[in-house]
Parts: C-alpha cells; sequence; structure tokens
C-alpha cells in the first residue's frame, strides 16, 4: 500500500508519499515566510492555495510513482490553524475523490509521535513534543497518547518566536538564538507540577531588554531557563513512568541545546534517547502519509461529508493503541 499525506496545519504545506512497509518515497514541503515575522491565517491560506500544485508534482516526481499507484490519501485534521488546516483538507478531499481512494484524517501530534517511532526505532518511549504551538509531555497508557504535562499558555516554539520579534530576529528566530552566546541574568522559572507557562518569561525579557540589558545575555539566559524548564519536567516523567527512553520530536527538536540538555540528563539516567533528523522532525507531509497508513490497518477512514477540520483536536482524544513497528 503507497500513501500520500497533505500536511497544512501552521506554516508549512507538504506533502509525503510513504510505503506500507515504512519506505519515505518523498517528502516535499514549502513555508511561509513572512517579511516582519509571524503568521497571519488569511496569509497561510494564501500560501498553501498557491504552492499546493507545484509541491504535490515534486512530490510525485520524487517518488518516482504515478497517481494510479496512490492507495489511500491522509491529510492533517488537526490540531492547527483553521484557515491553514481548511486548504490541506480541500486538496485531500479532492485527490481522494479523483483517485477514488479512501481518505484518513491524521492527529498532527500523533503523527510527529509515529514517524519519530519509525525512523529511531523507539518503542515505548517518553515522548517530548516542542513546537511553535505545542509544548507536551507525553506517554503511551493503555489505548492512548496521554499528555502528563504541557504548557498552560504558549508554546516554547511560540514564545522564541515573540521574543524574537521584540529584538529584531528573523523567521524563525529559534536557530539564531541556539547560537548567542551571554552572560547569566535572572528570569522567570515557571514549572508547576508537570506543567510550564512561558508567557511570563516572554514578558520579562522584553521589559529587561527596555531596561537597557544585553541583549546577547537576556536571549541567552532565557534559554537556558526554557530548556531547563523542558528538561525538569522531562526527568520527572521519567521518573514516575519508570520508561527507558526518551523521543523528542517537533520542529523544536532540531534545537542542539535542547537535544544536548535533554540527552545529558537521558545519560544520568540510563535512558536512551532519539530523535528524527529534522526534515522528519518539523511538520511534514511524510509522517501524515505515514499515520494515515497504521490508522488504515485498524480500519479507519473518514467520508467525505464528515472530514471537517478539527482544529483543536487534542492527542488524547483518539483511541490509538500502540502498534510494534520493528516489522517495518
Amino acid at each position: 500500500m503507497i500513501a500520500l499525506g497533505i500536511e497544512s496545519t501552521a506554516h508549512t504545506f507538504g506533502v509525503g508519499i510513504v510505503s506500507s512497509d515504512g519506505n519515505i518515497l518523498a517528502n516535499v514541503s514549502d513555508s511561509y515566510v513572512s517579511v516582519k515575522g509571524g503568521m497571519r491565517p488569511f496569509d497561510l491560506a494564501e500560501h498553501h492555495s498557491k504552492v499546493a500544485p507545484r509541491v504535490v508534482r515534486s512530490a510525485f516526481k520524487e517518488a518516482q510513482i504515478s497517481k494510479s499507484d496512490i492507495d489511500l490519501v491522509g491529510f492533517s485534521q488537526g490540531p492547527g490553524i483553521g484557515q491553514a488546516l481548511a486548504i490541506g483538507g480541500a486538496i485531500a478531499r479532492m485527490i481522494s475523490q479523483v483517485l477514488k481512494v479512501p481518505l484518513v484524517g491524521v492527529n498532527h501530534p500523533i503523527a510527529h509521535i509515529e514517524i519519530g517511532r519509525l525512523v529511531t526505532g523507539a518503542i515505548d518511549p517518553l515522548i517530548v513534543y516542542i513546537s511553535g504551538g505545542n509544548t507536551q509531555i507525553i506517554a503511551h497508557v493503555e489505548d492512548r497518547y496521554c499528555v502528563l504535562g504541557e504548557t498552560l499558555d504558549i508554546g516554547f516554539g511560540n514564545a522564541q518566536e515573540k521574543l524574537g520579534r521584540i529584538i529584531g530576529l528573523p523567521f524563525p528566530a529559534g536557530p539564531h538564538m541556539d547560537r548567542i552566546e551571554g552572560r547569566w541574568i535572572d528570569l522567570p522559572y515557571t514549572v508547576k507540577g508537570m506543567d510550564l507557562a512561558f508567557s511570563g518569561i516572554v514578558t520579562e525579557a522584553e521589559r529587561r531588554i527596555g531596561r537597557g540589558e544585553r541583549v546577547e545575555d537576556v536571549v541567552w539566559s532565557f534559554m537556558e531557563v526554557c530548556l531547563s524548564m523542558i528538561t525538569e519536567v522531562s526527568e520527572r516523567a521519567l521518573a514516575h513512568t519508570r520508561k527507558k527512553e526518551l523521543m523528542l520530536v517537533g520542529g523544536v527538536a532540531a534545537s542542539p541545546k535542547l537535544r544536548e540538555k535533554l540527552k545529558i540528563m537521558c545519560e544520568d539516567r540510563g535512558v536512551k534517547f532519539s530523535t528524527p533528523p529534522p526534515s522528519l522532525a518539523r511538520d511534514n507531509g511524510a509522517m501524515i502519509a505515514w499515520t494515515a497508513i497504521l490508522a488504515h490497518q485498524r480500519g479507519e477512514h473518514v467520508d467525505i461529508e464528515a472530514s471537517h477540520i478539527r482544529s483543536t483536536w487534542r492527542l488524547d482524544d483518539l483511541v490509538w493503541p500502540l502498534i510494534d513497528l520493528n516489522g517495518c
């Protein structure tokens, strides 16, 4: 079986083509970038509409297959930005109808996890999911993925972008912040049990910059505090679940500083650390195609009439038994 997956939750429009044996045949994307940073929903929808035909064609060219080879179409059904999701959903419905193949609505966070498990070989890890809009600590319990802790306000990636716009960094700000060195200044450290909050540290960082503190010191301290918060709740979750694997997923998984902190913590606890390569850590169509195959294998599909987007769809709302991927 070969599936085509469409990703459009936020600034990236991606198309992936994956076979049921886990072979990624194509993974093509185009991401919206604004001049001033940030994302307006209308602009995302316009971008996705414009680039979609080219990205789809490029995916078929990369996969070296014809449209008749597609057996299944998957799309990001949620969560995400409504206008961006709507474009991907409309294109997926059209392709499904034209090719007369089943349509599967995919939960975006679960797709990040499943593509990570596929390429890293992780079996039942503690999952640290860090992206623009998401910061969650996740573990599989019985028949579903459960959120053990999460941000109470904004995701860490969004916190980086907010501070990045304040100091004039281009989008995405995260890679630039990773390279900034400075000296320590005190910033709010907000961990509440297993949950975190980032709005306060962004507000205080802006105040410190306005007061004349060196930007380099503020940014370096901001990164150290935020990444230490994430590492603390991850370690607490490992102690609670007693899992022997930790997998970092999501767009911010590409951060060298975040990887380093989590890896050191895992080594101290005798826990295996893994993370997918950047091309599969950030939003991409291959993760949607692969997760659509897993859903289809358990008999799941969605009728066109019921394929509305679910912009607030949580991964712990979905029954999702763990599947052993060692055979892929």
